[in-house]
């Protein structure tokens, strides 16, 4: 697993890893006391019968990394895509979380 650094928005949080190798169904993630856990297992067998030799080769790799949710995310609306090996997560800030934007008069003195 190769993990992006985390972005914010000012609407949410994104956090990105790449899992080559692995389908969604190889990928679980939980919310689980204001964390994020990405746990994946990618099995590979490989059997290969020739007539002086037989090969069988078997390949296993888990792995599992928890992320602690920040502040103001509203975990109902939290969402998980996985697109051509790279898994994606958005993380929405509730509406009171989001900074409203503010313009600033410049005067001249």
């Amino acid at each position: 697993m190769r993990q992006k650094a985390g972005q914010q928005t000012d609407k949410s949080y994104e956090i990105s890893a790449e899992l080559p190798g692995l389908d969604e169904k190889d990928i679980e993630v939980k919310l689980v006391d204001g964390s994020i856990t990405i746990k994946g297992e990618k099995r590979e067998e490989k059997e290969e019968s020739k007539k002086d030799y037989y090969l069988r080769e078997r390949h296993f790799g888990a792995f599992e990394r928890t992320f602690r949710v920040p502040e103001g995310v509203d975990a109902e609306k939290i969402q998980a895509t996985f697109t051509k090996g790279v898994l994606a997560l958005t993380l929405p800030k509730r509406a009171n979380a989001q900074k409203p934007e503010k313009k600033i008069e410049v005067k001249a003195s």
